[in-house]
C-alpha cells in the first residue's frame, strides 16, 4: 500500500495503512476495479458450485486470500504490528456471522442466475439501516427508514416469482432454496456490517480483513465431513483463483475508501448489477426476467438515496461542528 501511516486509534503502537490521502477520482477508480474483481470472484464460484459444495469454496475463498492479505502487509511494512488485535472475541462473532452469509451467499450464486443473486444481495445494506438502529442506536429518520421501505418492496419483487407453488418441479425448487439463501446471506451480512462497525474503533482495517480470513478458512473446515468432493483440475483453477481475487478486491475495496469518502465511492457498487447482467448472459446464458429487473431497479434506487441522504447529514454534521468552533 503506498502513502502514509497513522496510529490506529485506542491501539498505540499498531500501524494502520489506510491514511486519507484524498483523490476521488483515483478513489472511484478503485472501487469500480474492486467491483469488477470481485464479480470475477463470483463468477469463478458459480462455475465451481455445481460439483464443489458451498462450505468447500468458503475455504478456498478464505484460505487463498491469506496470501494476497499478507503480502499486502508486508509490503506496508504492516505485518509484524498489523496482526495484533485487542478484541479477538469481536473477531470471533464477526467471522461466526460473516462466514455465514459468504456460505449463504454461495449457495445462491450455485442455485440462482447471476443477476438475480447480485440484486438480492443489494439487500444487506438496507437491512444494516435497521440493525445499526436496533443494536447500535444509530437514529433512523424517516427518509431513510422510507427507502429502506422501498428496497424491500424491491426484495420483495424479486423474490415473488421463486415463492409460487404453481411450479413444484427440481429446478423451482432449488432456485427458490437458491432465493431463500441469498436473502439469508443478505441478513446475516447486515449483522456483519454491525460487528465490523464496533470493530473499527479499536481494528485497524487490515486486522479486520486478516481474521475474516481465517475465521472463514477455520469454519469452513467444519463442513468437511458433509460431503466435500476432488475438485477437478479446472475447478480447482477456479476456487484458488476466487480466493486470490477475493483478496485482490478486498484490498482494492479498502484503498479506494482511503482516497476519497464513503458516500462518494458506494454508489458505484451498483455497476456491478450492470457487470452480473452482462457476464450471466455471455457466460451462463442467464436472461433477467422483469420482475428481476424492476426489483433491482426498486433496491439500488433505494441504496443509492440512502447514500445521498447519508452525504447531506455528513455535510450538515460538518457545518454544525465548523459553526461550534470557536473563531480566534
Amino acid at each position: 500500500m503506498r502513502g502514509g501511516i497513522v496510529r490506529a486509534p485506542g491501539r498505540a503502537g499498531i500501524l494502520n495503512p489506510f491514511e486519507r490521502d484524498m483523490n476521488p477520482l483515483r478513489g472511484i477508480g478503485l472501487k469500480i476495479l474492486s467491483v469488477v474483481v470481485f464479480t470475477a470472484m463470483a463468477i469463478c464460484i458459480k462455475a465451481a458450485q455445481p460439483h464443489v459444495p458451498p462450505g468447500q469454496t468458503v475455504f478456498f475463498r478464505s484460505f487463498f486470500a491469506l496470501p494476497v492479505i499478507l503480502v499486502w502487509l508486508g509490503l506496508t511494512q504492516n505485518l509484524r504490528h498489523g496482526l495484533a488485535t485487542a478484541n479477538p472475541m469481536g473477531h470471533v462473532w464477526r467471522g461466526l456471522v460473516g462466514t455465514t452469509a459468504m456460505a449463504l451467499g454461495f449457495t445462491a450464486l450455485g442455485l440462482l442466475p447471476l443477476p438475480e443473486a447480485t440484486a438480492l444481495g443489494y439487500a444487506a445494506p438496507l437491512l444494516t439501516v435497521i440493525f445499526a438502529a436496533m443494536f447500535l442506536g444509530e437514529a433512523v429518520r424517516a427518509f431513510r427508514l422510507s427507502a429502506v421501505g422501498v428496497g424491500l418492496v424491491g426484495v420483495t419483487i424479486v423474490l415473488g416469482p421463486r415463492m409460487t407453488l404453481t411450479s413444484l418441479d427440481a429446478t423451482s425448487k432449488l432456485q427458490t432454496i437458491g432465493a431463500m439463501a441469498a436473502l439469508g446471506g443478505a441478513v446475516f451480512a447486515a449483522l456483519a456490517q454491525v460487528f465490523v462497525r464496533k470493530l473499527v474503533h479499536s481494528e485497524p482495517t487490515a486486522t479486520i480483513v486478516f481474521y475474516f480470513s481465517v475465521t472463514g478458512a477455520l469454519l469452513a473446515l467444519v463442513t468437511l465431513p458433509f460431503g466435500w468432493v476432488i475438485p477437478t483440475g479446472r475447478e480447482a483453477a477456479l476456487l484458488v483463483g476466487a480466493g486470490l481475487l477475493g483478496g485482490c478486491g478486498q484490498i482494492l475495496l479498502t484503498e479506494s475508501y482511503r482516497h476519497a469518502e464513503t458516500s462518494v465511492v458506494a454508489p458505484f457498487e451498483y455497476v456491478s448489477m450492470v457487470l452480473s447482467l452482462l457476464f450471466g448472459y455471455l457466460l451462463f446464458s442467464e436472461r433477467p426476467t422483469m420482475t428481476t429487473l424492476v426489483g433491482a431497479a426498486l433496491i439500488v434506487a433505494a441504496g443509492l438515496f440512502i447514500i445521498w441522504r447519508e452525504r447531506r447529514l455528513g455535510v450538515q454534521r460538518a457545518r454544525a461542528r465548523g459553526a461550534m468552533t470557536p473563531q480566534g
